[in-house]
């Protein structure tokens, strides 16, 4: 999204501070705005007192399942009688999402450090950073702050004079959005198809290479030295609306408004004043239709409800879709949902493992219906069976790849059924030729 901008009086500033500062890239400029002073803090603690001051933090994954991270690290063994691994899930591919490549681009020693701090918290000595494939940028910069790592003594086998072991790779991904799931993306490190994993077992008991694994998201490790420098109480203060959602949460805005870009929100922000004061709202003369919260896979809220949401886990629930992934695709009025609900269906169709026959043939099917109507030749039970199909393919697979594809479909076709009755009645225009 290009250059980012100056930050919004309204917005809280933490992971974004040095957003655009190209200085704060090296080792040099990051011990010099503060880094690495966490991790030397937690080094002189024990694992389960770093732990123990992430779960007081109430700090949830960001990646998109929202699950308490002080929580998820004490699944790890107590003992380590066996290898351990943590795996940083950089695979940011969902539609929509574009906030753990600012972190990477900007501030990669902030990952670095956030990963060094959870390597000793599950007492893992290796580290293996999972980038997108078609991060050319990211991954260049992840590459020098790592081997600056190294030089200077934070990484490898006395990490900074600590005693202990710890060490990161890069593993680059080959561009399959299902490497962003957790199992699937521990299959492709050891260098397998990556489909996902039936579980149990889970990944602290079997994980990467059969041993224990925990999986964070980006953007969750970034927090990390944050909350250890600042302690539980800072980050556990930071909420507008419910306690159980606390910090703060970076949202990627793309679609129809007048600022796109990356914004840094305290957890319980209203989505309305994300769209119309930190964005601008809609361009000039048109008014707001719909917008996807947290990234195409969740469903889709109209107008009223985009403009009484609460951007927090609760918040988007009550109103019937997820924070996700935190990536906020805004439509204006002049949007076919029609269109946009196929377009989103073809993304999952394409981007299916086909492991699972209700998301292998489910999501086709979907699209070849949704293609149908678009092309003018559907029915009214087409709209029955969109309904049906979604209903097979939710909660009945090994991931959730097909939910994510049944998502936008069902919220599509009963929030704006009109439109796809106008298609199938000749109404309006077909927009696509025949199937």
């Amino acid at each position: 999204m290009g250059f980012p901008h100056k930050p919004h009086p309204k917005e809280t500033v933490v992971l974004s501070q040095y957003f655009g500062d190209a200085d704060a890239r090296s080792y040099a400029g990051w011990v010099q705005r503060g880094g690495y002073e966490a991790l030397k803090k937690s080094l002189a603690m024990t694992p389960v007192a770093v732990q123990d001051i992430v779960k007081a933090s109430g700090l949830r994954g960001r990646g998109g399942a929202g699950f308490p991270t002080g929580l998820k690290w004490s699944f790890m063994p107590k003992e380590r009688t066996r290898t351990h691994y943590l795996c940083c899930n950089a695979d940011e591919s969902e539609p929509g999402t574009f906030k753990d490549r600012e972190i990477m681009r900007w501030t990669p020693h902030a990952l670095i450090e956030g990963c060094a701090i959870a390597q000793h918290a599950i007492q893992a000595e290796i580290c293996y950073i999972y980038i997108r494939g078609e991060f050319t940028e990211p991954l260049r910069i992840m590459e020098k702050a790592i081997a600056e790592a190294y030089q200077n003594g934070v990484l490898g086998a006395n990490a900074m004079g600590s005693g202990k072991r710890i060490d990161q790779f890069i593993h680059r991904g080959a561009g399959a959005y299902i490497c962003g799931e957790e199992t699937a993306l521990m299959n492709s490190i050891e260098g397998k198809r990556g489909n996902p994993r039936i579980r149990p077992p889970f990944p602290a008991a079997a994980g990467v290479f059969g041993l224990p694994t925990t999986i964070n998201n980006v953007e969750t490790l970034a927090a990390v030295p944050h909350i250890i420098n600042r302690g539980a109480d800072w980050y556990k203060s930071l909420y507008l609306s419910n306690p159980k959602s606390t910090g703060t949460k970076l949202i990627s805005v793309s679609g129809h408004v007048q600022r796109p870009g990356n914004y840094e929100i305290t957890m319980g922000f209203p989505l309305k004043d994300l769209i119309y004061d930190l964005c601008g709202g809609v361009k000039p003369g048109r008014t707001l239709k719909a917008c996807i919260p947290g990234g195409s896979s969740v469903p889709i809220l109209n107008k009223e409800e985009s403009e009484s949401c609460i951007l927090d886990y609760e918040g988007t629930v009550a109103k019937g879709t997820m924070l996700g992934s935190g990536g906020a695709i805004v439509f204006d009025d002049t949007t076919d949902m029609v269109y946009q609900v196929m377009r989103l269906a073809k993304f999952y169709a394409h981007e299916s493992c086909a492991q699972c026959t209700q998301c292998r043939e489910g999501t086709a099917w979907t699209v070849r219906i949704l293609q149908r109507i678009l092309a003018g030749e559907g029915t009214i039970q087409d709209l029955d069976l969109l309904l049906d199909l979604a209903d097979q393919m939710t909660g009945k697979t090994i991931c959730v790849l097909s939910d994510s594809c049944a998502a936008p479909v069902v919220t599509g076709i009963k929030k704006f059924r009109g439109e796809f009755e106008a298609y199938i009645k000749g109404a309006r225009k077909p927009v696509m030729a025949t199937v």
